[in-house]
């Protein structure tokens, strides 16, 4: 198993990094504010305006050390590495694969099912932790609903069905979110999924965290060989990742929905955290964007027993798990795909 290493979040505007002998500096201001040896990384996340010296670029991408830029709120931009070690035989059976129906239908919905799976254990763990201040029973329906879900997943080999099985499910997901929400009630209301931009402050959570788990997946699968962009559930379109988007959506409630739903429960962010730009759209602030980097960061450095694997591994080290068992799925060591199931 990989190893985990660190991923190093960049926040502060007008901050520059450099490279100093074996290790990455952080300037601010013109005053080294951080330092950490190269071999300590795995990845660097710079947000907004953030520059990078030449010669870091360079040490990073001899060091398998991949640099991302995204904008303050978390849209992707762009990304530096070194030579990708892909394997064109796995690669050539993921086309392969991608091209027949049926066998993209197969992957396509075992994605779905983790996705549904752990929705429905999200909603439980609400159901049994807040009842006196959710409605239970429309809780408890939705929960039995979600496992007939999962039982019709398991028989379904028509793509369009299984996109459409995930639209309702996610449709529902997202109506009962809001109940989700058990403490800062009128600061914090989810009235439904809004993207480009969002226009609230749940919202603007769940998309900066999509954010960072698009970043882990497509790392992830370029770690062990697969192409990123081309998916079996999200299909080809210029500029997307979507493989990426595929391998992601069974983590979703676990490190997305999840990780905003505990701070925003437990008061670790705030409405005045957040700032409404004249287009409407809302983002944090630094300090909050810092407690939510922070937050993610403790999540993924938590060991769980993997369902599949059967051993403790980091919460960090699982997408790259996947990314493994849908390697050995596309070289025929594994009858199916083992979507993460979190009990």
């Amino acid at each position: 198993m990989k190893k985990m290493l660190n991923t190093l979040y960049v926040t502060t505007q007008g901050a520059y990094l450099n490279k100093e002998g074996e290790t990455v500096v952080v300037n601010i201001e013109k005053e080294a504010r951080l330092r950490l040896p190269i071999h300590t990384l795995g990845s660097i996340v710079c947000f907004g305006q953030v520059t990078c010296s030449p010669f870091l670029l360079g040490h990073c991408a001899k060091n398998d050390v991949s640099i991302s830029f995204m904008t303050s709120y978390g849209k992707f931009l762009a990304k530096v590495q070194g030579p990708v070690a892909g394997n064109v035989l796995l690669r050539r059976e993921q086309y392969r694969q991608v091209d027949d129906p049926l066998a993209s239908a197969r992957l396509a919905r075992m994605f779905v099912l983790g996705k549904v799976t752990n929705c429905r254990t999200i909603l439980g763990r609400v159901a049994r932790d807040h009842a006196d201040k959710i409605d239970a029973v429309r809780m408890d329906e939705t929960i039995h609903q979600y496992s007939r879900v999962s039982r019709k997943l398991l028989h379904e080999e028509d793509l369009d069905n299984i996109r459409g099985i995930e639209g309702r499910a996610a449709h529902e997901y997202f109506n009962l979110f809001d109940h989700l929400i058990v403490s800062q009630k009128e600061d914090f209301v989810f009235a439904g999924r809004s993207r480009r931009p969002p226009l609230d402050r749940v919202n603007c959570l769940l998309s900066f965290l999509y954010s960072l788990l698009y970043h882990d997946a497509r790392s992830a699968l370029e770690t062990v060989g697969l192409d990123p962009a081309v998916g079996f559930l999200h299909r080809d379109r210029p500029g997307r990742l979507s493989l990426a988007l595929d391998l992601m959506e069974e983590f979703r409630p676990v490190l997305g929905d999840r990780v905003a739903l505990s701070l925003i429960n437990l008061g670790q962010v705030r409405k005045n955290g957040f700032n409404v730009t004249e287009s409407g759209a809302v983002m944090m602030n630094d300090d909050t964007r810092k407690a939510v980097l922070t937050e993610y960061q403790k999540r993924k450095q938590v060991d769980i027993e993997h369902p599949f694997l059967k051993e403790k591994i980091p919460f960090g080290m699982l997408i790259f798990a996947q990314a493994q068992l849908l390697c050995r799925y596309l070289r025929g060591d594994l009858d199916e795909y083992p979507p993460f199931v979190w009990r």
